[in-house]
């Protein structure tokens, strides 16, 4: 083995502080939140608690879960992001796949057609009329239709099929007399569960923190995501925080102050928790999404 040199070493040293730093910088806000969600409202706010929890309690969590709304969203939510998951892995597929494909008429026509929606949309107003048009207003369908598809995946997904589906193994299932149908279904999908992994976990990432659909499409709070019921409990915690600051009884404005910052950071936990979870088992289908596509073609 190469004996490694002074430069070696010092690049070596400096790369191994400048990763230490970054883990840092990234895991200190995470760490606080968490602390902050199980410490006296007071120990957070005159800066007593910086990173290890004081005065711990879990009044927090119990206010957030004594809602039956948190569960109703989390149930939403699964089936918003399961569902949307489902139908955007359907139409994603089989698209990026053709477009990979050599011999496919208007290719380059369809994909700058693809590429012009990435710059230009019809803009908030359009599509909300279309929406309601359509008759997805209130229905599980305007949380999963409107993004089902991005022209990114699209990309990413057709750079995949192109440089991991070689033609020679089309051509020969094709001299075999296998169709279109069954070269995709039996061929190109069981070699294709790298890109399958990583194109779900990023649009089920997307989904899980959406919220702006729910805003803007549901009228019934039953069918709200998550991130929306989350949402109404901060507004409605500062709206019990301004009422009290405008009475007269400062003994009750200090205690309304003190649950709505117990419950703020309880609720960023709350939302968070499933994916931080869920990520260290699946980050190297994270790496090798932001890899997948990045070799020109």
């Amino acid at each position: 083995m190469r004996r490694e040199s002074s430069v070696d070493k010092v690049f070596v040293i400096f790369n191994t502080l400048f990763i230490l730093a970054i883990t840092a910088i990234v895991l200190y806000p995470l760490l606080y939140i968490l602390s902050a969600s199980i410490s006296s409202p007071a120990s957070v706010n005159t800066g007593e608690m910086w990173l290890i929890p004081k005065d711990v309690t879990l009044e927090g969590y119990k206010r957030v879960f004594q809602n039956n709304s948190i569960w109703n969203g989390y149930k939403n939510t699964i089936i918003y992001t399961i569902s949307g998951v489902a139908v955007h892995l359907f139409i994603l597929l089989p698209c990026a796949y053709a477009l990979s494909r050599k011999g496919v008429p208007y290719k380059k026509a369809i994909m700058w057609f693809f590429l012009f929606t990435m710059f230009f949309n019809g803009g908030l107003i359009p599509t909300y009329l279309l929406i309601k048009d359509l008759g997805m207003i209130n229905t599980t369908w305007a949380m999963i239709i409107p993004n089902a598809l991005g022209v990114w995946s699209i990309i990413v997904a057709r750079a995949f099929f192109q440089q991991n589906i070689p033609n020679e193994l089309i051509e020969a299932a094709e001299i075999d007399g296998a169709n279109d149908f069954y070269i995709f279904a039996k061929l190109v999908l069981p070699i294709s569960a790298p890109i399958i992994a990583v194109m779900a976990l990023f649009h089920g990432v997307g989904l899980w923190n959406q919220y702006f659909n729910g805003l803007m499409y549901l009228n019934e709070s039953s069918m709200y995501p998550l991130q929306l019921v989350l949402r109404e409990i901060l507004i409605l915690n500062q709206m019990d925080e301004q009422m009290a600051m405008s009475g007269i009884d400062f003994e009750s404005y200090a205690e309304t102050a003190r649950i709505a910052d117990i419950v703020k950071y309880a609720v960023m936990i709350v939302s968070a928790l499933p994916l931080l979870i869920v990520y260290p088992f699946l980050q190297r289908y994270f790496v090798k999404g932001v890899l997948v596509g990045s070799i020109k073609e």
